[in-house]
């Protein structure tokens, strides 16, 4: 019998890393008064508080006890079932695409009426724990090796790029280049993928659909469908642009309050918070995304595991990679993909499915630390 990981509540008492802990909450706290605001004009008459901001509450209550549940149950346990969970994520996948819910062009949700469930977001923890038994078990430095990998990751990405969700895509390809990374791929069979990466690039915009052609051409010039594909980064940048050094004051952003902003409490959540905070209240976030991803980057470097350092590392990629795409897109530096901000953006899929990524990232680290002392 396979043997069973424990982890007891003193041993999480005393070697949590409070900082992570600390700037995830602060994170979510910023993001919550974020969407207070930008929902505020989507509250029904007399309410005090709009349904995005209750639900989210609820939302993040339920990721807490994910979150304690995951550090709790101890990474090595869900590390045993990788494989067979990655299995039931691609055949969710293929089903998606037979009788997902379609919305704007793309097949990414069941609806389950009071729910929508993305699977590629909850995925993405999937992704990261079965890249992390791979390599540690088989390490990326062979050409057999590499392939195998790479066959493993396109059995999920493929199906992603189907629905079509490229933004998603991209996050599990920049996952799987992070592990190859950890995993200490020799140079020449990394600057291999990383060249046939590139190489391929072109061939995306023969698989886009015809409104992701014109997101890439309005990302280049937003003059070019001012009034439709374009407005979006035009307002966007207005909004960001006009909160200056210290913003505009809590409540008094008029870009997503008057409805010049589409999606203000999701896609974009930073250009609110930019033009109501300014440049040193998003400084402040920054920095707590750095903290944040700092951490994560420590306990890959601290933990003897290899399945714990690369699966530390894939989480680490994933959230720098939505970060700087979400944080990069409203400014329009990055073509826009409707990829949430962690911890920030109105969205049930990716609260929990990131507080589950913390928790068992916190894991590590307690089981670390558990050996070392």
């Amino acid at each position: 019998m396979a043997e069973k990981f424990s982890t007891s509540w003193a041993d999480i008492r005393a070697y949590t890393d409070w900082l992570l802990l600390a700037a995830g909450l602060l994170l979510f706290c910023l993001g919550l008064a974020a969407i207070y605001s930008a929902s505020a004009s989507f509250a029904k008459s007399g309410a005090a508080i709009s349904g995005f901001v209750i639900k989210q509450v609820a939302w993040g209550a339920i990721g807490s006890l994910i979150y304690i549940a995951a550090v709790k149950a101890d990474y090595r346990n869900f590390m045993k079932y990788a494989a067979p969970l990655f299995a039931c994520m691609v055949l969710t996948l293929i089903v998606l695409l037979l009788s997902g819910h379609s919305a704007r062009g793309a097949q990414r949700w069941f609806n389950f009426g009071f729910f929508r469930f993305q699977p590629s977001e909850f995925g993405k923890v999937v992704f990261a724990l079965a890249l992390a038994k791979l390599c540690a078990a088989l390490p990326p430095n062979s050409p057999r090796r590499i392939f195998a990998a790479c066959a493993v990751a396109g059995a999920a990405i493929l199906p992603i790029m189907l629905q079509p969700d490229l933004g998603s895509s991209l996050v599990y390809a920049v996952m799987l280049l992070a592990v190859f990374v950890a995993a200490g791929m020799p140079v020449k069979f990394l600057a291999s993928v990383v060249g046939a990466g590139l190489a391929a690039l072109p061939l995306l915009w023969f698989i886009m659909k015809p409104y992701q052609r014109m997101r890439v051409m309005v990302f280049i010039d937003p003059t070019v469908d001012p009034q439709g594909a374009g407005y979006n980064v035009i307002q966007s940048r207005i909004a960001v642009g006009s909160g200056g050094l210290f913003g505009k004051g809590f409540m008094h952003g008029t870009q997503g309050k008057l409805h010049f902003l589409p999606e203000p409490h999701t896609d974009f959540i930073f250009s609110v918070f930019s033009e109501e905070f300014g440049f040193l209240g998003c400084s402040v976030v920054l920095l707590l995304f750095a903290l944040l991803l700092w951490r994560v980057l420590n306990i890959a470097q601290y933990t003897k595991d290899m399945r714990g350092k690369l699966f530390c590392a894939a989480v680490a990629a994933w959230l720098w990679f939505q970060i700087a795409e979400s944080v990069a897109m409203s400014m329009g530096l990055a073509p826009v993909t409707g990829i949430p901000l962690p911890l920030f953006s109105y969205g049930g899929s990716s609260i929990l499915v990131i507080s589950l990524a913390l928790g068992l990232v916190q894991s590590v680290n307690v089981a670390a630390r558990q050996d070392r002392f």
